[in-house]
């Protein structure tokens, strides 16, 4: 006899849509506070992963002459209402654990693992097609490691 109960089958939190504005690919470019040069230049791609539970974001960096590869995906843990994510990059031989929390228009992220020590706080252009925002080291933070610098991002094609 063939049950007719099907398994339920999750969803993604409807939380993980405040990333929707991500999904395409971004040109980026910035500089180390203090200075106008553009030192960091590079673009990321978001796009989400089937089944909609984890975003990815691919990026190449060159920072100040050094090139930076990662993959990150970020996903949703509902009882702190953040976003952890896990990057792999070619810096690290481990895992790096960040963790995203995103509002109507603004974005903080933040690091804190060995002496990785730094918080991002950027938001959206009005249009939502640019980004600006900048990475500062954490109170105690060494600034060799955690160098502060503003970056931003606009939306290509």
């Amino acid at each position: 006899m063939a049950d007719d109960t099907q398994a339920q089958v999750p969803t993604p939190d409807p939380a993980l849509r405040r990333f929707d504005r991500f999904v395409g690919t971004w040109s980026m470019e910035g500089h180390l506070v203090g200075s106008d040069e553009i030192a960091v230049k590079g673009q990321t791609t978001f796009r989400w992963l089937p089944g909609g539970f984890f975003l990815q974001q691919v990026t190449s960096l060159d920072f100040m002459g050094m090139q930076i590869e990662s993959l990150e995906l970020i996903g949703y843990d509902a009882e702190t209402g953040t976003f952890p994510s896990t990057v792999f990059s070619n810096l690290s031989p481990k895992p790096l654990p960040y963790r995203w929390k995103v509002d109507e228009g603004s974005v903080k992220i933040s690091v804190s693992y060995g002496p990785l020590d730094a918080t991002f706080t950027g938001a959206f252009d009005d249009d939502g097609d640019g980004f600006r925002g900048g990475w500062r080291p954490n109170p105690g933070a060494d600034e060799t490691i955690n160098v502060p610098y503003d970056i931003g991002g606009r939306r290509m094609g």
